[in-house]
C-alpha cells in the first residue's frame, strides 16, 4: 500500500476518533450522533477507496514523501512530550478538563506541520495549520462562558479537518 494512503487512513482514523470522542454536549444529542454515525461512514468510505486505490499500478514518483523514517520518529517523540508536558502544565494551572482536548489538538497541529519537513509534502500542511487554530481558539476559549464548547471547536471539528482532508487527497490519488 502506498505511504500517503496509509497517511491518509491513519489520518482519517484519527479524524473519526476526534469526532466520537467530541461530538456530544453542548450539542444535541441527536445531532452529536448524527455526527458520530457520519464520521464512521467517512471512515469507512476512505477505506473502500484505499482499497480500490491499492488496485491501481503506482504512479511514478509515487511513495517518495512519507515513511517511518528517523525524522518521523523525532517528530513523534517530541508530540509525546509535548503532549503529556502540556497536560502537566494544564493541571498545574488549575485549567479546566476541557483544556485538553484544545491542547491535543494544538499538537497534534504542529506535528502535522513538522511532517512537512520530513516527507516534503505539502498536503499535510492543511490540516496541521486547520487543527493548530482549531487548537488555540479552544485554549483561548477556556476561560470564557464558551468553555463547553471547547470540545467541539477543538475536538470534534479537528476530527472532521482530518477527516475532510484525508477523503480529499485520497479521492485525488485515486483520480490521478
Amino acid at each position: 500500500m502506498r505511504q500517503q494512503a496509509i497517511g491518509n487512513l491513519i489520518g482519517a482514523t484519527g479524524g473519526t476518533a476526534f469526532v466520537l470522542a467530541n461530538a456530544n454536549e453542548p450539542l444535541n444529542t441527536t445531532l452529536g450522533a448524527v455526527l458520530k454515525v457520519l464520521a464512521v461512514l467517512a471512515l469507512a468510505a476512505l477505506v473502500a477507496i484505499t482499497i480500490r486505490l491499492g488496485k491501481k499500478p503506482a504512479a511514478q514518483g509515487d511513495g517518495t514523501a512519507g515513511g517511518f523514517t528517523k525524522g518521523y520518529w523525532l517528530v513523534v517523540a517530541g508530540e509525546v512530550v509535548a503532549l503529556f508536558g502540556g497536560f502537566q502544565v494544564l493541571r498545574a494551572l488549575d485549567a479546566p478538563v476541557q483544556a485538553n482536548v484544545a491542547w491535543i489538538a494544538v499538537v497534534v497541529g504542529i506535528h502535522f506541520i513538522a511532517f512537512v519537513m520530513v516527507w516534503k509534502t505539502w498536503t499535510i500542511a492543511i490540516p496541521g495549520v486547520v487543527m493548530t487554530a482549531l487548537g488555540a481558539i479552544g485554549l483561548a476559549m477556556t476561560p470564557t462562558s464558551a468553555l463547553a464548547w471547547v470540545p467541539i471547536v477543538s475536538g470534534m471539528l479537528s476530527g472532521v479537518t482530518l477527516l475532510a482532508c484525508s477523503l480529499f487527497f485520497t479521492v485525488r490519488a485515486l483520480r490521478s
